[in-house]
């Protein structure tokens, strides 16, 4: 039975209140007084270190999709007439959307997806080659070892989100709000599932880590889900993000000089007539039209796409708050196992997205100066964790003098440990506080886990100018 009551609830990890509506403003104060949250305005949405204000960043998109979240679950409510317990909870439900919507990139590294890429790369390649050097590990936890260095070579932004509002900010939101930022349901400890496997698509990301395992297990016991399912508020947020950069990504291209409006009207058509679609493309002819007969240049590109994602967002919204609520029990359940705006392939919205995302592989992202400038964030982030990788080296006695103030012997990590945030000391000193030396063997694999943590999280909570600045600073560029 869906009854909404049992997933917006009071729960939270300290400090419960009575009620539901002045705990969800609550959880609304926090997320928009965060710090991280402040950061995106300094992080790149598709490109890095970007001085054009014009152009999106990080939190500008996250506005814009949690705007679209709110029309969504507007939509929803409005042709759900009362039902399933959202009649006293309308407030909650449509607040929840819009916050996770906020919150869904806080998680996300400097310079753009292709961060992840290195992060995990540099993992793979030098991080566990430090571990293997420096802990000599017998069969009795060869699996657990296996285990966290999968953990630690999956970073994904998704993942980082729910950490970094949990243990690095501490912004002790209900469970309700935090479950709504999980998208993927697969520990990132855990094995990718193939694609024949139930549950794949929401499983095919990892959603969190080794880290919050614990509270990820009491977050979906409170809120009456399964391990591996999805909260139901989560797909909004997800639907809100899919139209929102979609529509993002031609305007920024455009301000970027990467494409004109006669360059992106005729790539519509293009694309369009290769899937045989012509939902779109009939939109696009009406406005481009009338664009070129009511308009001057440099107006003209702003009057078409301002009409055409008016009506097209409009469209789609209607289309997935459909499909939710065609699929209510699943989605409910969290076992409905795609994207609402992926769900129908032969819907004529599907195809207008399909149109939208081949133009943005293509042409946008595949730009020689957006690739440019995704290597460039290679190099520096590449260099940031060789160069804190000394602290990783380190015995654990020693790493834990050194958080102590104690004086240990290497030149190199005395100095770079007084550069982390102690935010995130104190994250790594309350996770090691509650480890067990029973083991030793076992011990020293978490603590090191840990610290390897510390370091991601300093580097990747790091903003796109901060990051840079960083590197300069530590290669010396700018020494005096």
């Amino acid at each position: 039975m869906i009854d909404y009551n049992k997933k917006l609830t009071l729960h939270r990890e300290l400090y419960p209140m009575s009620d539901i509506d002045i705990s969800t403003e609550s959880d609304r104060g926090r997320i928009l007084s965060a710090p991280a949250l402040r950061r995106l305005q300094k992080k790149t949405q598709v490109f890095p270190l970007e001085l054009n204000a014009a152009v999106r960043s990080r939190l500008t998109h996250s506005l814009e999709v949690s705007q679209s979240a709110r029309f969504i679950a507007k939509t929803i409510i409005k042709k759900c007439e009362g039902k399933y317990g959202l009649d006293e909870l309308k407030d909650v439900f449509i607040s929840t959307a819009e916050m996770t919507s906020l919150l869904h990139d806080i998680g996300n590294p400097p310079f753009g997806h292709f961060a992840e890429v290195a992060i995990n790369s540099w993992m793979q390649n030098s991080g566990v080659k430090i571990l293997d050097n420096l802990i000599e590990v017998g069969d009795k936890n060869r699996s657990f070892k296996e285990m966290l260095v999968r953990d630690i070579c999956n970073y994904d932004g998704n993942a980082q989100a729910i950490r970094v509002i949990s243990k690095l900010q501490r912004l002790n939101l209900s469970y309700s709000q935090m479950a709504s930022v999980i998208k993927y349901t697969r520990g990132a400890f855990e094995p990718k599932p193939t694609k024949d496997e139930e549950l794949y698509y929401i499983k095919k990301k990892p959603g969190f880590y080794y880290s919050e395992k614990e509270l990820v297990e009491n977050i979906y016991e409170a809120l009456d889900t399964n391990i591996g399912h999805r909260f139901p508020i989560t797909y909004i947020m997800e639907a809100a993000d899919d139209i929102s950069y979609l529509n993002a990504d031609l305007e920024d291209a455009v301000d970027k000089g990467i494409l004109d409006f006669e360059q992106i009207y005729n790539l519509i058509k293009k694309e369009c007539e290769e899937l045989d679609e012509t939902y779109l493309l009939d939109l696009v002819d009406v406005f481009y039209k009338k664009a070129k007969d009511k308009e001057d240049e440099p107006y003209q590109f702003n009057l078409f796409w301002t009409l055409t994602r008016a009506k097209l967002t409009h469209a789609l919204v209607e289309h997935v708050s459909s499909v939710y609520l065609n699929n209510h029990e699943d989605i409910f359940a969290g076992r409905f196992d795609s994207a609402l705006l992926e769900f129908d392939k032969q819907s004529k919205y599907t195809k207008a997205i399909t149109v939208l995302q081949n133009i943005s592989v293509k042409y946008i992202y595949n730009n020689k100066d957006v690739q440019t400038l995704e290597l460039k964030g290679h190099k520096i982030l590449t260099t940031l964790l060789d160069t804190y990788s000394a602290l990783l080296k380190l015995d654990f006695s020693e790493f834990e003098d050194l958080v102590d103030d104690k004086r240990i012997s290497c030149f190199m990590s005395q100095r770079l440990i007084k550069r982390l945030s102690s935010k995130h000391i104190v994250a790594y000193k309350s996770a090691t506080a509650k480890l067990s030396k029973e083991d030793i063997e076992k011990y020293k694999l978490e603590e090191w886990y840990y610290r390897t943590r510390l370091i991601i999280d300093y580097v990747t909570g790091m903003t796109d100018d901060f990051a840079y600045n960083e590197y300069k600073v530590l290669s010396a560029f700018d020494a005096r």
